[in-house]
C-alpha cells in the first residue's frame, strides 16, 4: 500500500540532483571518492525505476501512470506534474542505463573530478524529467536545464575546438528551445481556462491555423534537438569535440528528446495539422538519411563520422511517425531505443580506441586489430548493429520502419515507391561508411606508415622499440596500446546484450509501448478521416483517401477533438 502511494518519479527525478549537491563537500583529494559516489547515485536510481515501473506499472494500459501532481507555483500555473505512459517509460529506462554507463565510462577523468560528475548527475535528473514531465512549462525548465550542463561538458573538457562546439550547440539548441515557450503559452491562453497540463491541453479545440503554426514551431524546436536537415549542424561539431562519456549521452539520450517532443506533442495534441505536415516529414527523413550517409562516409574524424550517422538513423524516426500505421509508429520508437543503444556503444568504444591512439582521424589510424583484439572484436558487434545486421536491433527497428511506411493506405504507391527507393540509398551507404571505418581502424593502412615493424617483432616488443598506429609511431613507454580493460568490456557489453536481446526478440521492448503507439495511430487517422473527406484534395498525388469506420477509432487519453 506504501509503495503505491511513494512518489516514485519525484524521486526518480530529484534524486541525481540533491544527491549532486553533496559533491562540494564530500571528502576527496584524487576524486576517487566522488567518482564512486557519483557511480553508486547512478545505480541506485536506475534500480529504482526498474523497481517502480516493475511493481507499478501496467504495460497494458495506454493511459499516463504513476501519475503525481504538486501545486509548485499556482500564481502562473505551474505544477510538478509528472507521468509516464508506454511511450515515456521505455526512454526513461533508456536514458537511466546511458547515463549511469556514461559514468562508469568517465572513470579516468581527473581534471575537475567534482565539476564533472556534479554536472554529469544534474543531467541524469534535467534529461529524466523531460520524459515524465505532463506540465509543459515544467517540461521547458527541464529542456532548458539539460543544456547548461552539456556546455559545461563540452566546453571544459572537450578538444581543441572544445568552445567553438559548446557555443554552437548552446546557440541551436536554445534558441529553438524558445519555440517551445512560445507554443506552451499560446496553447495555455488559448480557450477559457489557462492551464500547462499536457492532458488539458490536448483536449482543447485548437483552430486549424493556430495548429499549423504552433506545429511548425515544435517541429523546429524538436527537429533541432533531433538533428533534422538543415537544423543539424550543431551535432558533428559537438561529438567531434566532447569527451566519450558526453558524447554518449548526446547520441544516445538527448537526440532522443527531439523524437519524443514530436510525438507526445505534434502527433497526440496537434493530430490534425499532422495529417498535413507528414509528407513535409517523410521528405525530411529521407534527406536526413540521404545527407547524413554520404557526409559520413566522407568525414576522416571518426566520432565525425559517427555523428553523421546518428543524423542519417534519426531520419527513419520521421519516417515512422510520418507513416499512419501502427507498425511505422511503433518501429519510430524502437528505433529511438535502439539508436540510442547503438550509437552509445560507438562513441564509448570510439573514446576508448582514442585512448590508446591519441587520435581521431582514420588516416592516422590502422593495424590495431592485432594489438587490440577485444576492442575490435567489440566495436564491429556494434558496428554491425549498426548498419542492421539480422539479429541485432538496428534491424528489428529499421524493418519495423519499412514495412510500416510500404504498408500504409495513406499514400499512394508511387509516393512509397520513391520515398523507399530513396531511403534505401542509406541502407546501402551505412555498411560503406562503416566497414570503411572498421578497415581503416583495425586493419593496415595505405598510408605511408613513418616506421614498419613486421610480423614477428609483435611478440617480441623491447622497451626501446617502436610501435605504429597508422602514420603515428611511438615509444612502447609512451603508448597505451594495451586491450580493453574488464570495465570497458563490462560497459560495451551491457549494451550489446541488449542490442542482440531485441534484435532476436523485439517483443521485448515493444511489449512496452505497442499499446500506447496504437492508440496514438488510431487517433492520427480519424483526424486524417475527418479532413480527408472535408478536403479530399489534399495532398491528392500522395494520399489515397480511406475511409475509416467508427469501429476502428481508438481515444487516446481523451483527447481525440
Amino acid at each position: 500500500m506504501i509503495a503505491d502511494q511513494f512518489p516514485w518519479l519525484s524521486t526518480i527525478v530529484l534524486l541525481p540532483l540533491v544527491a549532486s549537491t553533496l559533491i562540494p563537500v564530500l571528502p576527496d583529494k584524487e576524486g576517487k571518492t566522488v567518482r564512486l559516489y557519483a557511480l553508486g547515485v547512478g545505480i541506485v536510481d536506475f534500480v529504482l525505476m526498474c523497481y517502480a515501473f516493475w511493481t507499478n506499472y501496467d504495460i497494458h494500459n495506454p493511459n499516463f501512470q504513476l501519475a503525481e501532481n504538486y501545486a509548485w507555483m499556482p500564481q502562473i500555473g505551474l505544477n510538478w506534474a509528472v507521468s509516464v505512459d508506454g511511450v515515456s517509460m521505455p526512454l526513461v529506462l533508456l536514458a537511466g542505463l546511458v547515463t549511469t554507463l556514461s559514468i562508469l565510462a568517465a572513470w579516468q577523468v581527473d581534471l575537475k573530478p567534482r565539476l564533472f560528475y556534479f554536472l554529469l548527475l544534474v543531467l541524469y535528473s534535467a534529461q529524466i524529467g523531460v520524459f515524465v514531465a505532463q506540465d509543459l512549462l515544467l517540461l521547458f525548465i527541464m529542456w532548458e536545464l539539460e543544456l547548461i550542463p552539456v556546455y559545461l561538458l563540452v566546453s571544459i573538457w572537450g578538444g581543441q575546438k572544445r568552445r567553438y562546439a559548446a557555443t554552437k550547440f548552446l546557440l541551436y539548441t536554445a534558441a529553438a528551445s524558445i519555440f517551445i515557450l512560445v507554443a506552451a503559452l499560446g496553447m495555455a491562453l488559448y480557450g477559457d481556462n489557462m492551464t500547462f497540463d499536457i492532458a488539458a491541453l490536448g483536449m482543447k479545440d485548437y483552430p486549424l491555423t493556430l495548429e499549423l503554426l504552433l506545429y511548425a514551431g515544435l517541429l523546429v524546436a524538436f527537429g533541432t534537438k533531433l538533428a533534422v536537415f538543415p537544423l543539424h549542424t550543431w551535432l558533428p561539431d559537438a561529438h567531434g569535440e566532447a569527451s566519450a562519456p558526453v558524447s554518449m549521452i548526446l547520441a544516445g539520450v538527448l537526440l532522443k528528446m527531439g523524437g519524443y517532443g514530436l510525438i507526445r506533442l505534434n502527433l497526440e495534441i496537434f493530430s490534425d495539422a499532422h495529417v498535413y505536415f507528414a509528407p513535409v516529414l517523410v521528405i525530411l527523413g529521407v534527406v536526413n538519411i540521404i545527407y547524413g550517409g554520404f557526409n559520413s562516409f566522407a568525414q576522416s574524424n571518426m566520432k565525425r563520422r559517427l555523428a553523421y550517422s546518428s543524423v542519417s538513423h534519426m531520419g527513419f524516426v520521421l519516417l515512422g511517425i510520418a507513416s499512419f500505421t501502427d507498425l511505422g509508429i511503433s518501429g519510430a520508437v524502437l528505433q529511438m531505443i535502439s539508436h540510442g543503444l547503438i550509437a552509445a556503444a560507438l562513441f564509448f568504444l570510439a573514446g576508448v580506441t582514442y585512448d590508446r591512439t591519441h587520435t581521431l582521424n582514420l588516416d592516422n589510424m590502422g593495424d590495431i586489430g592485432r594489438l587490440m583484439p577485444k576492442v575490435f572484436a567489440l566495436f564491429t558487434a556494434a558496428a554491425m548493429a549498426s548498419l542492421a545486421l539480422p539479429g541485432m536491433s538496428g534491424f528489428a527497428s529499421e524493418l519495423s520502419v519499412f514495412v510500416g511506411l510500404t504498408s500504409s493506405d495513406i499514400y499512394s504507391s508511387t509516393f512509397r515507391c520513391v520515398t523507399l527507393v530513396l531511403a534505401a540509398v542509406g541502407l546501402i551507404l551505412t555498411p560503406i561508411y562503416l566497414l570503411s571505418m572498421l578497415r581503416q581502424l583495425f586493419y593496415g593502412s595505405s598510408a605511408a606508415q613513418m616506421c614498419v615493424l613486421n610480423d614477428d617483432s609483435w611478440d617480441n616488443l623491447g622497451n626501446d622499440e617502436a610501435v605504429c598506429f597508422g602514420t603515428n609511431c611511438v615509444l612502447p613507454a609512451n603508448a597505451k596500446y594495451s586491450d580493453a580493460k574488464p570495465r570497458e568490456v563490462f560497459i560495451a557489453a551491457c549494451f550489446l546484450l541488449l542490442i542482440i536481446s531485441i534484435g532476436f526478440y523485439p517483443k521485448l521492448a515493444t511489449q512496452l509501448y505497442d499499446v500506447k503507439t496504437v492508440a496514438v495511430n488510431a487517433q492520427l487517422r480519424e483526424s486524417y478521416s475527418q479532413i480527408s473527406q472535408a478536403n479530399p484534395d489534399i495532398y491528392a498525388k500522395a494520399f489515397s483517401f480511406p475511409k475509416n469506420t467508427e469501429s476502428e477509432v481508438v481515444p487516446v487519453l481523451g483527447m481525440v477533438k
